[in-house]
């Protein structure tokens, strides 16, 4: 009781904060026992100009939201799983942290006869929604072990040494909680790269980091995990060994991933005639935050189906069908694109009218890769990085590339050559860095560069001011670095293919180099049925104006088609009618479309 009396008067002595905690638990909704950890009173520091009853930490509730050692696993919130069994799409990724993190915790004896240094540190990379916050809970609860949650910007505080105080005290808790995974969430927020910033305070706290982090290698049962979607943001010195020297990487997940992902968050639903295997096939891109989304939506389109209005009466059963997921498809986008024009295209190869042998050229090379890697794993084959589609303009080639990524179920990234330059030192070389970190992250994806000759020229050139080699040689290294993440696929497209650098073109890159030529007439007249077959025609002969358009693109055959339906247009409303559905496009509509067309050609 005693104890009690004291632990209520240095709350009161704390203000109006304290009191409210009093409050909290006479009413039952706090324990006495969470205030007295790791809370000190401050002693007055020259230049601060707070009260003398003030404390180090703003209140002891806040502290508990920061970072309050967890011990009981049963008080995690409802949607952290019972076990790592529960963590869908991570298959690879939980089998290598269960080995980091296991032995340096249950067994560092075993490590000690083998000589081997336990590992202090493991950063968990990847973008936001992959996971990793919640796969650290879970290893928790998975192991019996006690959890420290820190949330980077939460540990900050207004005072000086406040948040340097706050990790030494987390840290020293977590030492006498062993076994114990102490978790940093957003740890760039915590820790920059100092040379990068200017406050005195981040840079102390990164000090502060680091000290705390070289005295941790020498405990036992206690190891640091820490989340970051902004590795390159990180302070070099934490990555280097004995500090966070190893790195596991959560990526977008795949198909499997996705449907394993939705088979465990619609495990309780109540569901009819869904094909969860087709939801993954639509949900490209998506991360296990973006698929819970997704089934919320669709329970609740389900529910306004059931019960339209407030008043409505409640029916006895509810389901969700495949309808409320495709629904719920077309509202959620995947939270790591909405940062970049992606689309995922719909564009089958029979809509690319002629082109026959390039079309099955890239279904071979491309299409089967991006769809069966596996089969490419086991012969030892190696599929093509890159592809150069060259050409003149307007002959189909940004339509090729969507064809690929439609067909291979793959997202699409498009950007022109001249939008990824800046005039700013290294902007350029950035912009390039976050496209392939974005494909990377919406794998399956293809990534289409038109002019590719404006962003990539020949290095050395006259007037050159290192600009372009700066540029060129990101180029190279991010293709290089597409060995290792064998769902991206980069298309580039120019009509110079001679101001390439040589070095894009060789064996590695864009090893796979096609010719889009000029239609001929039998790829003239497919690409007019192509634009024309869901046309009202009149009994329009279509042969005679693919051999009338000689020298004419598809882009251009596409224009004419257009513009004869413009012309029929024209046409109904001359002659007042009023039925739309009787309106034709005559063989003379086309004669007058092409001759408008000739007229504007040079």
């Amino acid at each position: 009781m005693d104890d009690l009396l004291k632990e209520f008067n240095d709350l009161f002595d704390q203000g109006v904060d304290g009191l409210l905690d009093i409050v909290r638990v006479i009413e039952g909704r706090g324990e006495p026992e969470s205030f007295s950890a790791d809370i000190k009173r401050a002693t007055r520091t020259d230049g601060d100009d707070r009260p003398e009853n003030a404390s180090t930490v703003d209140s002891p509730a806040r502290v508990d939201r920061a970072a309050t050692a967890e011990t009981d696993v049963m008080n995690a919130p409802p949607d952290v799983p019972v076990s790592l069994k529960g963590v869908g799409g991570l298959s690879d990724v939980l089998r290598e942290l269960r080995e980091l993190v296991e032995l340096p915790l249950k067994r560092p004896d075993l490590l000690t006869m083998l000589g081997l240094e336990p590992t202090s540190g493991v950063l968990l990379v990847g973008p936001p929604g992959t996971g990793k916050t919640l796969t650290a809970r879970a290893l928790a609860q998975d192991l019996a072990v006690n959890y420290i949650a820190i949330v980077g910007p939460e540990v900050m505080g207004k005072y000086y040494g406040e948040a340097e105080g706050r990790l030494r005290s987390l840290f020293q808790k977590a030492a006498r909680s062993a076994p114990c995974i102490v978790f940093i969430d957003e740890i760039d927020s915590l820790a920059p790269d100092r040379s990068q910033v200017e406050g005195e305070v981040e840079k102390r706290v990164v000090a502060q980091l680091l000290s705390l982090m070289d005295g941790f290698a020498k405990t036992k049962g206690v190891i640091v995990l820490a989340a970051t979607n902004r590795p390159d943001h990180l302070d070099p010195a934490l990555r280097r060994p004995g500090r966070f020297d190893r790195e596991v990487h959560f990526r977008v997940p795949d198909r499997a991933g996705r449907l394993e992902i939705l088979k465990i968050l619609t495990k309780t639903m109540p569901l009819s005639g869904v094909d969860l295997g087709a939801i993954a096939d639509r949900s490209v891109g998506m991360v296990g935050a973006d698929l819970k989304a997704l089934c919320q939506k669709a329970a609740y389109t389900a529910l306004r189906r059931f019960v339209p209005s407030p008043n409505a009466p409640i029916p006895a059963t509810m389901t969700v069908n495949q309808t409320d997921f495709l629904h719920a498809t077309k509202q959620i986008r995947p939270a790591v694109l909405r940062s970049v024009e992606i689309e995922t295209p719909n564009v089958a190869w029979d809509a690319i009218g002629g082109l026959d042998s390039l079309k099955q050229t890239l279904q071979e090379a491309v299409e089967g890769a991006l769809l069966y890697p596996e089969l490419y794993h086991h012969t030892k084959a190696k599929a093509p990085r890159g592809i150069l589609l060259w050409g003149p303009p307007g002959t189909g080639k940004t339509l090729l590339a969507k064809a690929v990524a439609s067909q291979a179920r793959a997202n699409f990234i498009a950007v022109n050559g001249p939008e990824l330059l800046s005039k700013w030192v290294g902007a350029s070389e950035q912009a390039v860095r976050e496209l392939f970190a974005k494909a990377r992250q919406a794998a399956p994806c293809v990534v289409f560069i038109d002019e590719l000759d404006t962003l990539a020229p020949a290095r050395g050139g006259h007037g050159d001011t290192g600009v372009s080699d700066r540029v060129v040689g990101q180029l190279l290294t991010e293709l290089d670095g597409l060995h290792e993440c064998p769902n991206v696929l980069l298309v580039g497209a120019t009509n110079r293919p001679e101001a390439l650098d040589p070095a894009l073109l060789r064996s590695g890159r864009l090893d796979l180099q096609l010719k889009v030529d000029l239609p001929d007439e039998a790829s003239r007249l497919a690409i007019l049925h192509v634009h024309n077959h869901d046309r009202p025609l009149a009994a329009v002969d279509l042969a005679p104006w693919a051999t009338q358009t000689e020298g004419w693109n598809g882009a251009d055959l596409t224009l004419l088609s257009n513009q004869a339906a413009l012309e029929a247009i024209r046409r109904y409303r001359r002659e007042g009618l009023s039925n739309p559905g009787a309106i034709q496009i005559t063989a003379d509509d086309f004669t007058t479309a092409y001759q408008r067309l000739l007229e504007q050609r040079p």
